[in-house]
């Protein structure tokens, strides 16, 4: 009996034990991106649309998954209507009209895919390319930064009514609905006059809004933007987009976890483009300063990029920095992975190294991997400053040089990678690895 006892004891301890030791970045006791996700996939048809999506959903509407549907230039859900779309449902974005789909403040989306049966928003060609249609925006009445109580979004949509592309309020527990189990393909189109679409855009979207599970592949804009609102984001995926892969501004606050970014050096825009680009404000004199600004707490996120010859593809510009930060921002990132970046973190030149603003600045129990250089400001080399205080032991944060094929389980599985981390290879380093050869 004691026998027995201690023998699950030990057990028990050594899957703690190898748990803690993979805890940092991406977490679960199984590969959660198994089942739902689509690495591939321009290589699947989805097959024809049965159905058009055009103009306005102004009464309650339901999207089922025997039918394959095509959204026809700008499609808005308006006047506190709820579009349900059920499992397994495929939603066609139209090249020729590039096709998007707005949920307007005061209305909703109930997207609920399941592991197995996920639901699809991708392009209409038969060969598919980033930028192929626009994307999905969702609207709500949670408070921003912006002076007024109300902002727009501005993309060159053509809605019926200007209200119909207004956000933000007094709510910040506001719901907009659910998005769970969702994959977006080759969204981002580019406009003329407005810059790259978003694969999706969350504007004043509030708290009880779901939004989890989402995978964003070959956007050509931002694969997620996030503007003002209060948000829990849950086990999300950014998958070899052109923009960056999470934008936050406008006085957000927002807590994302267990999610993933994965760039490609050769899958970049004109523009240079982050993992995270964090800021408060495009235009500094529209911010109302008395509001909340923006907040971003971050934890167990993989920040990686894949790169055939890294030394290389830094050398020749290839590789920016993963973490962008902006200043009157407060941002922490904890039990994170940052891994082949051009250095891992810049901070703005407005930031002046100072303790009140590195208290608003937390890097903890994070594992820099592979990087040249760590935490840079913008346009300053010398950053011993930054290196002395995040590298101090309080931080927990640790420091290494391994390959792909040694710090993850499978990152170059072309159908079913595994991006979490290989237990017991990280080795605790409290020295930061500025990355010089």
């Amino acid at each position: 009996m004691k026998k027995t006892a201690l023998t699950a004891i030990v057990a028990l301890l050594a899957f703690s034990n190898t748990f803690a030791q993979q805890e940092k970045g991406i977490i679960g006791h199984d590969n959660w991106l198994s089942s739902w996700t689509e690495f591939k996939p321009n290589k699947i048809d989805y097959g024809k649309p049965t159905q058009i999506l055009s103009n306005n959903i102004s009464q309650d509407t339901k999207l089922y998954k025997k039918e394959i549907y095509l959204l026809l230039g700008d499609v808005f859900v308006i006047d506190s209507t709820t579009l349900t779309i059920e499992p397994g449902t495929v939603i066609i974005g139209d090249f020729k009209t590039k096709g998007s789909l707005t949920i307007s403040n005061g209305s909703k989306i109930v997207a609920e895919g399941t592991q197995t049966d996920p639901i699809i928003f991708t392009s209409s060609r038969s060969m598919k390319k980033p930028g192929d249609w626009g994307g999905l925006f969702i609207l709500g009445d949670a408070p921003t930064n912006k002076f007024g109580v109300e902002a727009a979004i501005d993309y060159g949509l053509r809605p019926s009514s200007a209200k119909t592309l207004s956000y933000g309020g007094n709510n910040p527990d506001s719901n907009s609905g659910i998005l769970k189990y969702v994959r977006i393909e080759f969204a981002g189109k580019r406009t003329k006059n407005f810059g790259y679409f978003n694969a999706l855009t969350l504007a004043g979207v509030g708290e009880e809004t779901q939004i989890k599970n989402i995978m964003v592949s070959y956007c050509e804009g931002n694969s997620f933007s996030v503007s003002g609102g209060k948000t829990i984001l849950n086990k999300l995926v950014s998958y070899k987009s052109n923009g960056n892969d999470y934008r936050f501004n406008d006085g957000t606050q927002s807590w994302i976890s267990n999610s993933l970014a994965v760039r490609s050096p050769y899958a970049s825009g004109v523009e240079v483009s982050r993992s995270l680009y964090i800021t408060d404000y495009d235009i500094k004199n529209d911010t109302d300063f008395s509001k909340e600004q923006t907040y971003v707490e971050a934890q167990n996120l993989t920040l990686l990029n894949l790169s055939d010859d890294l030394k290389n593809d830094i050398e020749i510009g290839l590789v920016n920095e993963a973490i962008y930060i902006g200043p009157d921002v407060t941002f922490s990132i904890d039990k994170s992975v940052i891994s082949g970046f051009n250095p891992a973190v810049i901070l703005d030149n407005k930031i002046y190294i100072n303790e009140k603003n590195l208290s608003n600045l937390k890097f903890t129990s994070t594992y820099f991997n592979n990087c040249k250089g760590n935490i840079f400001r913008k346009e300053h080399t010398n950053n011993d400053d930054l290196e002395n205080w995040y590298g101090n032991r309080a931080f927990d944060n640790v420091y290494s040089k391994g390959p792909d094929s040694e710090t993850f389980i499978n990152a170059t599985h072309g159908s079913r990678p595994d991006f979490r981390l290989r237990i017991n290879r990280i080795v605790a380093s409290n020295n930061p690895i500025n990355g010089e050869e």
